[in-house]
């Protein structure tokens, strides 16, 4: 039997307080409606339907898949009502499964065991989970025979169903037919004047079908996102599964508690990651790795056994084999550092192949630079990329030296075992194996006095 999915997303999410729609809302780097729709894509559905209302083009804008048949529910009328909307594209002989676009950590696992449930019996199976504090969900009424009765909604139910620990999660599987004739069938006779999609399991009933219940593992999986203080609830949780994943897999966390991973991440065995790291976009990292405090690393990858001091900023580069970097360093994107280079404290680096064993040590900028082996570049020197109206390369080539607080105006090369001394401004190549310097003679003004201030003379 094939598997349609609907996936309601159609709510302002006034709680927010936000002009951006609450399923664009970010979790661990991704939003909300991303998460559901990956998740979704998992169970290898016939067809994604979206339901979809306030901010629909930001959110049609930030999906961006072809695939996904889009539902405009133009009056959020209530879940019945869109789920409604969604029926005329879902296939008559298939199952159907209904998501929320503001559940973001529901597991493929568990909703496979509820499409499951659904199929065996060849009725309307219903995700549930018992509560300590039920709050305002659905209550789950069951009958004498154990099956599910009715789903009671917090607002309408009496003193004793409130007292039912068993809540609705929303999530339903049924087959295609009977849930377009019971979505059809629904009416607005409550205090919302909505149409409850949880009427249909007192429908089912009537139609002498009994519903099932397929209990949710963890409330995790199955809490929805109504307002900040809940997003970040789930951003905690979200984290911590990633930082255990991370440690089963053989990576030391200095404090999992403060690790923020926001897009895909992958570290090798024997790794260590230290405090306050945040990890963007996607990044790989080798065995052995080590990553000091406060540093972010964006978009990169970082090979084995090189160390990442603490508060550097790694940007969309390629690290080699046992490099160091920092503390303090800026690498900027499309800086590639092969095995053994080292950037220290304050070097900031843009654009630049940075050769094996090389070291530009502190207090330096190279940018659009090719840096050959075993170059030495001291405090303090600068490659002067940029003219006003054009970006120029730098050169240099293995073995050469650069003295501190030097300057290379681009275009220039320094051939292969050149001395650059200190202070030098190089504006034309430096010969190889040769000293290369620019530097006025040193003088002393005898007689020289300090200027003073008119208001010390008076």
């Amino acid at each position: 039997m094939l598997l349609d999915i609907v996936v309601l997303a159609a709510g302002k999410g006034t709680r927010m307080k936000s002009a951006l729609p609450k399923v664009l809302h970010p979790l661990g780097g991704t939003s909300l409606i991303s998460h559901v729709l990956n998740t979704a894509r998992e169970l290898e559905p016939a067809s994604i339907s979206l339901v979809y209302g306030f901010g629909g083009d930001a959110v049609i804008a930030s999906v961006k898949d072809d695939s996904v048949q889009w539902v405009f529910q133009e009056h959020q009328q209530g879940t019945g009502h869109a789920v409604r909307l969604a029926m005329p594209g879902v296939n008559d002989d298939s199952m159907v499964l209904i998501m929320y676009g503001d559940v973001p950590l529901i597991q493929s696992a568990t909703l496979k065991t509820l499409v499951d449930a659904a199929k065996e019996t060849n009725t309307l199976a219903v995700l549930t989970i018992e509560l300590e504090q039920p709050g305002q969900y659905g209550r789950i009424v069951r009958n004498e025979s154990g099956s599910v009765a009715s789903i009671v909604e917090a607002g309408d139910a009496t003193e004793e169903q409130r007292a039912i620990r068993e809540i609705n999660t929303g999530f339903m599987a049924a087959p295609a037919s009977l849930m377009k004739k019971w979505v059809d069938s629904l009416n607005s006779e409550n205090k919302q004047g909505e149409y409850y999609l949880t009427d249909i399991v007192a429908l089912a009933n009537g139609d002498g079908i009994s519903p099932v219940a397929v209990s949710a593992g963890d409330f995790w999986e199955v809490e929805g996102v109504n307002n900040r203080v809940q997003l970040a609830a789930l951003e905690r949780i979200y984290q911590r599964r990633f930082a255990d994943r991370l440690m089963e897999g053989g990576v030391t966390l200095g404090d999992p508690s403060r690790l923020d991973v926001r897009g895909d991440l992958t570290i090798g065995q024997d790794s260590f990651v230290d405090f306050g790291v945040l990890f963007e976009g996607s990044n790989a990292l080798g065995c052995g790795v080590s990553i000091g405090p406060n540093c972010v690393i964006r978009n990169s990858t970082i090979n084995d056994g090189t160390v990442v001091q603490a508060n550097s900023v790694i940007d969309s580069a390629v690290i080699g084999e046992k490099c160091s970097i920092g503390p303090f360093a800026r690498i900027r994107p499309d800086t590639v550092l092969a095995e053994g280079a080292k950037v220290g404290n304050f070097v900031e680096t843009k654009k630049s192949n940075v050769g094996a064993y090389s070291k530009i040590n502190h207090l330096s900028y190279v940018g659009d630079a090719n840096i050959g082996r075993n170059v030495n570049i001291g405090a303090g020197v600068i490659t002067c990329n940029y003219d006003g109206t054009s970006k120029h390369i730098t050169t240099i080539l293995d073995d050469a030296f650069i003295g501190s607080d030097s300057q290379l105006i681009a275009p220039v090369t320094v051939e292969k075992g050149a001395f650059v001394a200190s202070g030098t401004t190089l504006s034309k190549n430096a010969p190889a194996d040769q000293l290369t310097l620019t530097r006025t003679p040193q003088r002393t003004i005898r007689g020289w006095k300090r200027p003073v201030k008119k208001s010390e003379t008076e």
